[in-house]
C-alpha cells in the first residue's frame, strides 16, 4: 500500500458519507503545495455551482497561507450568499481537519454558511 492509494482510500470514505444536492451543494477542498482551492458541488445533477481559489484574492492578502485559506472561505461565504446558498455539506477529501482545511471551514462560517 502505498501513500496514494492510502489516499485515495481516505478520499473514498470521506465521499462515500458525504453527498450534495441542490439546496445542500458539497464544499470541497483541493490542497496544492502552492495554492487552495475550494468548490460547491451538485452531486444530483453532477455540476459545479461554484469555484474560487487563491488566485480569485489578488495581491493584496498577505499573510501566511493559513491566513489566505481563511480568506478564500470568507469569498466563498460571500459569493455562496449572493447564489442563495446558505447550508453547505463539507468535504475534507483526504486531507486532515486541520491548518488550511480548517482554516477554509472557519472563514466558511463567519461568512455565513451553515455546515
Amino acid at each position: 500500500m502505498n501513500k496514494i492509494n492510502k489516499e485515495n482510500r481516505r478520499k473514498i470514505r470521506v465521499r462515500s458519507k458525504v453527498k450534495g444536492t441542490s439546496a445542500r451543494p458539497r464544499l470541497s477542498v483541493y490542497r496544492s503545495n502552492k495554492f487552495i482551492y475550494a468548490q460547491l458541488i451538485n452531486d444530483d445533477k453532477a455540476e459545479t455551482v461554484l469555484g474560487v481559489s487563491e488566485k480569485n484574492l489578488g495581491k493584496d492578502v498577505k499573510g501566511k497561507k493559513s491566513e489566505k485559506a481563511k480568506e478564500l472561505g470568507l469569498l466563498l461565504a460571500k459569493l455562496a450568499r449572493g447564489k442563495k446558498i446558505k447550508t453547505v455539506v463539507f468535504d475534507r477529501g483526504s486531507y486532515a481537519y486541520h491548518g488550511r482545511i480548517k482554516q477554509v471551514a472557519q472563514g466558511a462560517r463567519e461568512g455565513g454558511l451553515k455546515f
